[in-house]
């Protein structure tokens, strides 16, 4: 159920800062948005050494707020650190180490996993940094396993992610968690996204269009996957969705997999699940209605979904959201 206060959120100011990492979470977490439940989240940045903080760009940063805003805080977050020398001061692992120590979820944007590396906090974890990164994290952590592929990687009280849009499926994804899938599909559309995304899905996708390919090719496949988006409920065979993008199946297969990171079929398992969510979140369907409505099938092939996806029920995963009986 959602906390009776907000989820405080730490962003630490790191120097020199990367604005793009640094915003994502100022724009998901760091304003009043009616589309996530009161109490929702309260954020604060907090500078790690004393001064202004260089930004990327030469702006200038300052907060009023230093590490001790970590003592409270229910979840920080590190945005990405510029390689170039960084090296990060002790007061701010000492500081990363106590709050996860009192039990603070504790998440890192793109480089940023350099810092919780530094801090001891990835030693035998998987987790996941901008791809470019992935070989230097090994070499100077060698006790880390490092998923160069993963756009984010969700341990529990650890979270990583890979860079740039990566950070912004993280942060999403911590709104999936806390409020439900509902509440991060109305985040995302308003912050006009791309549908969820799964962590286990590529980084970065190849460039797809070539001379002699179709109109459709050329032109990616978001027309397919926002028609198939639209049809969850129907059994959509991928020789329907590669008919429709113009290509072969084997075509389509290969094409899909270079730009959307995954297979068709577990691309259309994933948006199912999600909206088979987003139902139980919203109505008071039957599980047996909402399986068929999300093209799952069954409740027992909802069931199985669930199980193997969230690792619990679709009653329990209603009773966790809405407090009433599945």
């Amino acid at each position: 159920m959602p906390s009776q206060r907000p989820v405080r959120v730490a962003v630490t100011l790191l120097s020199p800062s990367s604005l793009f990492e640094l915003a994502v979470p100022c724009a998901v977490f760091g304003q009043e948005r009616g589309e996530i439940p009161s109490p929702g989240y309260e954020l604060v940045l907090c500078q790690t050494v004393p001064g202004a903080h260089h930004a990327v760009g030469g702006l200038r940063l300052e907060s009023s707020h230093g590490l001790e805003a970590l003592d409270s805080a229910d979840l920080v977050i590190v945005p990405a650190c510029v390689m170039d020398g960084y090296e990060p001061p002790p007061a701010l692992l000492d500081a990363l180490r106590a709050a996860h120590a009192r039990g603070a979820r504790i998440a890192s944007l793109c480089s940023g996993a350099f810092v919780l590396a530094a801090a001891g906090l990835l030693d035998g974890r998987e987790v996941a940094t901008h791809w470019m990164y992935a070989a230097e994290l090994r070499r100077r952590h060698p006790g880390v396993r490092v998923d160069d592929h993963a756009l984010y990687i969700d341990d529990g009280s650890i979270l990583t992610s890979a860079g740039t849009a990566a950070a912004l499926d993280l942060c999403l994804h911590i709104v999936r968690g806390d409020h439900g899938a509902a509440a991060a599909a109305e985040v995302g559309r308003r912050m006009v996204v791309a549908p969820h995304r799964e962590g286990d899905q590529a980084q970065y996708a190849r460039p797809t269009a070539r001379v002699g390919q179709s109109a459709a090719a050329s032109a990616g496949l978001a027309p397919v996957l926002d028609w198939a988006l639209a049809r969850l409920h129907e059994p959509l065979p991928v020789a329907e969705l590669a008919a429709r993008a113009g290509m072969s199946v084997r075509t389509f297969e290969r094409h899909f997999a270079r730009e959307v990171g995954t297979t068709p079929l577990k691309w259309l398992n994933q948006q199912r699940v999600t909206h088979a969510r987003a139902l139980l979140e919203t109505t008071d369907l039957p599980v047996d209605t909402v399986a068929e409505r999300a093209g799952l099938g069954t409740g027992d092939g909802l069931r199985q979904h669930f199980h193997r996806s969230l690792g619990t029920t679709p009653a329990a995963y209603r009773r966790t959201y809405r407090g009433t009986p599945g």
